[in-house]
């Protein structure tokens, strides 16, 4: 679901682009601060989860493990 929005959003006219799980989408030019908040609206919307300003932060966003990472962390401190 996150590689899908990630391929349909900021890799248009790139379909046989490879994205690694672990690429950083800053390093690589997938994502810019913009791309960034679109992603946080994707997430928050899909995911039904708020994403803090103080959780901004390549640690949690700057690829798909990481991204994936974070939700799971979020629904699982939600549910507790």
């Amino acid at each position: 679901m996150i590689r899908g929005f990630i391929k349909s959003n900021f890799l248009f006219g790139s379909g046989d682009a490879k994205l690694s799980d672990d690429d950083s989408f800053f390093e690589t030019g997938i994502i810019d601060s913009t791309g960034m908040l679109e992603l946080v609206s994707f997430v928050e919307n899909e995911f039904g989860i708020e994403v803090a300003d103080a959780e901004l932060i390549p640690e949690n966003l700057d690829s798909i493990n990481r991204l994936a990472g974070f939700i799971d962390r979020k629904k699982v401190a939600s549910a507790s």
